[in-house]
């Protein structure tokens, strides 16, 4: 009892107990790593019996005292350096450190773990396990040296032994689970092991280097790392608020090449970014992969075309001026209206119409039989898009709150705004080249002129307008005059074309920056 209440062989413990769990971190790191080559489910068990053999050999290290302590005399001599059995063991395990972290490095930089069918190639288990018991070699070499230079009961040290090998299998798992989530913690540790293993070759030649040295060094490490995980914590949380479609289609967009210019990115971002070049899509490609990706976010009115520009049938208006303009006009579907556009009566095909006047029936009768889809202008897109298979080849009309007809969309109007435009024949495009810059009409599309742009200046989620015209009308905070130039950096936009009501064309160029100036030069 004398034995146990002595305050000193306390705080010898205690002291040892902290200095062997500090000292054996490092060979929980590597274990850590060496584990994650086995299949997940023989991880706990290389862990357990590594640590378990490991705990066997550092006992029998330490029941070898006698021997340890002569390890220190001098067994032969090169050149101004004399090595002992120590000296030679830290030189091996030195090396070895440096030799394993190397490779270990090399194959974590070079993303070397996958094959290339995308499966994970595992290691032995029994390999894993004996470089565990190599590594734990090493590590408790001095470990178990440090402990005979402050302990001189050989009880004491191995209760210390034994209580900081139980934490170290308790904390072995979390430690690996933690180890595998955070990449960059990976790399952080392997740099320790290069650290401790050119140490340990320093001290096999007689450099000693204060373990003070080394502490410190990974103790500010791990604090940057430390800043650098709370950083990606709350980025992560930031990202997560967001949409995921967004999320999705932003990444895809820079898998492409898309979004370059003006945006900060995050890292994962950046390098989603170099894993395929631009060139391997052609610009029809990214053009319509982008029109899919930026469909849920647009609005009804950005893909319809609008009240102006619907060509519809009066009912109230003689036979032969309503057969002149079936004739006349190149579209196959019609909307029948009374007296105007918001009275709508049904949808009506050209031929089939044609044929019900020459058999003398109705307008209004006929167009009845086929009454219109009418979809609100909040509808979303892609619920829109159910809607258009319900009215098999025809069209829906957009409304407003108040059932003022505000235009309707077909089957084309979705295509286009995925692929671009497919002009009618008594149609012009609304976007044209024009030397070094486009003609472009006013009520053209913001999301198709983003694209073909290649910017994300154009479309905000808050905005209330769909079209060219709209966007400029809110940047000069009036109806601008022909002539007048509107700058949003890097675009200029100059009033070709406009009335008291509306703007007809604008022709927009862009500005180049030094960067492009460079790449030129």
């Amino acid at each position: 009892m004398e034995f146990l209440l002595d305050p000193s062989i306390w705080a010898g413990l205690f002291t040892l107990i902290v200095l062997e769990i500090v000292l054996g971190i490092d060979n929980l790191v590597f274990i850590a790593i060496l584990a994650d080559k086995l299949p997940p489910k023989q991880r706990d068990k290389a862990r357990l019996i590594g640590l378990s053999l490991a705990l066997v050999m550092r006992l029998g290290l330490l029941s070898l005292i006698s021997w340890m302590v002569t390890l220190t005399r001098p067994l032969f001599s090169v050149g101004e350096f004399s090595f002992s059995g120590r000296d030679l063991i830290l030189l091996i395990g030195g090396l070895f450190l440096l030799f394993k972290a190397t490779m270990e490095l090399h194959e974590r930089l070079e993303n070397r773990d996958m094959n290339a069918g995308g499966n994970k190639g595992y290691a032995g288990f029994w390999a894993v396990v004996v470089q565990i018991v190599i590594l734990d070699a090493v590590f408790s070499l001095d470990a178990v040296i440090t402990a005979v230079g402050m302990v001189n009961n050989l009880a004491i040290m191995m209760t210390a032994v034994v209580i900081a090998m139980g934490v170290m299998l308790l904390a072995s798992k979390p430690l690996t689970n933690f180890v595998n989530a955070h990449p960059t913690v990976v790399v952080l540790c392997l740099s320790f092991l290069l650290m401790i293993g050119l140490s340990l070759v320093a001290e096999g030649f007689g450099f000693h280097i204060p373990k003070g040295y080394l502490y410190a060094a990974i103790g500010f490490s791990i604090l940057i790392e430390l800043f650098n995980q709370i950083a990606r914590h709350n980025f992560m949380r930031h990202q997560a608020r967001r949409p995921m479609r967004e999320r999705t289609a932003e990444a895809i967009q820079r898998l492409m090449g898309g979004r370059r210019q003006n945006e900060n990115h995050s890292s994962e971002s950046s390098e989603v970014a170099t894993i395929m070049p631009q060139e391997a899509f052609k610009d029809e490609e990214r053009y319509m992969i982008n029109g899919v990706l930026t469909l849920a976010s647009r609005s009804v009115r950005s893909i319809m075309t609008p009240r102006g520009e619907i060509s519809w049938v009066d009912a109230t208006r003689p036979l032969d001026e309503i057969r002149m303009q079936l004739l006349d006009t190149p579209h196959s579907l019609f909307p029948v209206c009374r007296g105007e556009l918001d009275e709508i009566i049904g949808v009506v095909r050209a031929k089939e119409l044609l044929v019900a006047l020459d058999h003398g029936i109705d307008v209004a009768t006929f167009a009845a039989a086929t009454p219109a889809i009418i979809v609100p202008e909040t509808l979303d897109p892609l619920n829109l898009l159910g809607v258009l298979r319900r009215a098999k080849g025809s069209f829906v009309v957009v409304t407003n709150e108040f059932g003022v007809v505000q235009g309707l969309i077909t089957p084309l109007d979705v295509l286009e705004a995925i692929a671009g435009e497919f002009p009618d024949e008594d149609e012009t495009p609304d976007i044209i080249a024009d030397g070094d810059g486009w003609l472009v009409k006013g009520g053209t599309d913001l999301h198709s002129l983003q694209q073909l742009l290649d910017t994300q200046e154009l479309v905000r989620p808050e905005d209330d307008h769909a079209s060219l015209a709209g966007l400029l009308i809110e940047q000069k905070g009036q109806l601008p005059k022909p002539g007048e130039v509107i700058e949003m950096l890097p675009l200029r936009f100059q009033i070709i074309e406009a009335t008291d009501y509306r703007i007809d064309l604008v022709r927009v160029t862009k500005q180049r920056d030094e960067y492009d100036d460079e790449e030129d030069n």
